[in-house]
């Protein structure tokens, strides 16, 4: 039976495992943006897309219509077929909940699909989600800070694992926050960024607090809306202190520069001239080398750490410093600093 369903109840109905959500727009949309956890099954590839549009733009909506009708019967039966095997209900959406989502879930319905289409399409999505940006009760956070390579977001990947509340933002911006951090990922825009993170709050509506990681209100591209950020910037602060070498085999470790050595590169261009001239120059030497730990190293010492230290004061009633040799040691620590989990 088709239902039509709003925004609410799709979230709902995807965080308990009763839906699939599948969207059916083109992939280049899909790419650009599209709902957490959803998958692409497109009515249009994105050549047909254009070929609709244009004629839309220059015979009008019926033209259009007949043009999508011809190009999508031809694949109908595959079509059919890829839904099949998803063996649960499936829930499908477009940009409007118009013309696409409507065909897909009609012709679903006719073959016995049980299916569900979102009102409204990803842009009703998006306008709620952003209503819950604006209004949700947001739980204490509290934030990891420290220097480059401390191992933050290692320590917030392992606490998730044991089952704290944890907002990885750089995982969400896909993009780790510094002038390399876009160095073998892609970046999502913020449409995505706050899909992404709206959901979360929902998720932990209930939760006593959030850990999350220190970042600035930019991260690449993304901007952290700005009554999530206050709040952070209002919250403790727990500041992990590891030592140097520790750091550079983080960064070594996430960053895998022998892998993406040109854009190393090109990245340190545009910080050279923000480096003292003798060790931009040293620096570049080495990066020339391809001696990395050496690289990494004058990096935090001359570029990262002060700039975050000039960037990071905070009061010392929200501060707590943990000095510790090893990221488990940190994660470890952290824990006692945490109000006990449910």
């Amino acid at each position: 039976m088709l239902t039509n369903i709003t925004p609410q109840e799709l979230f709902q109905s995807k965080e308990q495992g009763k839906t699939i959500v599948v969207d059916v727009r083109a992939p280049k949309e899909f790419e650009e943006a599209t709902i957490p956890g959803a998958i692409n099954i497109p009515l249009f590839t994105d050549d047909e897309r254009a070929q609709v549009g244009t004629l839309y733009k220059q015979q009008g909506q019926e033209a259009a219509k007949d043009l999508g009708l011809e190009i999508f019967s031809k694949k109908l039966p595959a079509f059919i077929q890829e839904f099949k095997q998803l063996k649960v209900p499936v829930t499908v959406f477009c940009w409007r909940g118009g013309m696409r989502s409507k065909t897909a879930a009609t012709v679903l319905d006719l073959m016995g699909v049980p299916v569900n289409r979102l009102t409204g399409g990803i842009k009703a999505y998006r306008q709620w989600m952003q209503e819950q940006l604006d209004t949700l009760s947001i739980p204490s956070l509290y934030v990891l800070n420290g220097h480059t390579g401390n191992g933050k977001t290692l320590v917030l990947h392992q606490l998730k694992e044991e089952g704290y509340p944890v907002i990885d933002l750089e995982g969400m911006a896909n993009h780790r926050g510094s002038i390399f951090g876009h160095i073998g990922l892609k970046p999502n825009n913020q449409r995505m960024f706050d899909l992404l993170l709206g959901e979360a709050l929902l998720r932990y509506q209930n939760e006593p607090f959030i850990l999350i990681e220190g970042e600035s209100n930019r991260i690449g591209k993304v901007i952290i809306p700005e009554r999530f950020y206050q709040l952070k910037e209002k919250s403790p602060q727990l500041f992990i202190h590891l030592p140097i070498e520790e750091r550079v085999k983080n960064i070594l470790a996430d960053y895998s520069p022998h892998d993406y050595h040109d854009e190393f590169v090109e990245s340190f261009k545009r910080i050279k001239r923000r480096i003292h001239t003798p060790v931009a120059n040293a620096t570049d030497k080495l990066l020339e080398q391809k001696d990395y730990p050496l690289v990494v190293e004058n990096l935090l010492t001359h570029y990262y750490d002060p700039r975050y230290t000039h960037s990071s004061a905070c009061s010392e009633d929200l501060s707590t410093l943990i000095e510790v040799t090893s990221v488990e040691d940190a994660r470890e620590k952290i824990k006692q600093l945490l109000p006990l989990k449910h």
